[in-house]
């Protein structure tokens, strides 16, 4: 059975903090070394959520949260609100079952919807299964920084990949509608 995708809310962070925090200790994906507490995940949520920006729950039949997925700014200089950059995390009997693309796709077209018209994965630990992941769904290489990371004893590389949204750098956007108005500093 398909996971329920929909719009993760806060009754989900107790469960999305879990998630991180294992990824945290044990994987090489997010390059935090301590979890943060439900609080500062809280708080994170809130301020991805404040700016329009997707953050998505994939669920069980039986309501357990199987990981999650957000898009969020790349950087917050104006020059790039229309650049998002996609975090994709799953429980551990989540993972190879298909939920992380489930969850990238559907970012990808909230994303589009929203008048985004690229987006990047940061890929920490270049991970092959992430980087599978997102080239399936379109996403290209762009670079690669070698040792960039630091972690469980060993240098990690980062591997870039983008991916056009919607008529990407075919037109101009529109200053004036989201998320032209996101950052105008």
């Amino acid at each position: 059975m398909l996971p329920l995708l929909c719009d993760a809310l806060p009754s989900d962070l107790p469960a999305i903090t879990e998630i991180y925090r294992e990824s945290v200790l044990n994987g090489i994906s997010s390059y935090e070394i301590v979890p943060p507490t439900e609080a500062e995940m809280t708080a994170r949520y809130a301020a991805i959520r404040e700016q329009g920006y997707p953050y998505i729950a994939a669920t069980a039949e039986d309501g357990t949260l199987l990981g999650y997925a957000y898009a969020s700014a790349f950087r917050t200089r104006p020059a790039y609100r229309w650049l998002v950059e996609d975090s994709i995390y799953l429980g551990t009997e989540a993972r190879g079952k298909g939920i992380g693309k489930l969850l990238l796709g559907e970012l990808i077209s909230r994303c589009t919807v929203s008048g985004f018209r690229q987006m990047t994965a940061v890929i920490g630990g270049a991970s092959p299964a992430s980087i599978a992941l997102h080239r399936s769904l379109g996403f290209e290489e762009i670079g690669l920084m070698k040792g960039a990371g630091y972690k469980h004893g060993r240098w990690l590389d980062t591997m870039l990949m983008q991916r056009r949204l919607g008529e990407g750098t075919e037109t101009h956007p529109d200053p004036d509608a989201y998320p032209g108005t996101l950052f105008k500093g």
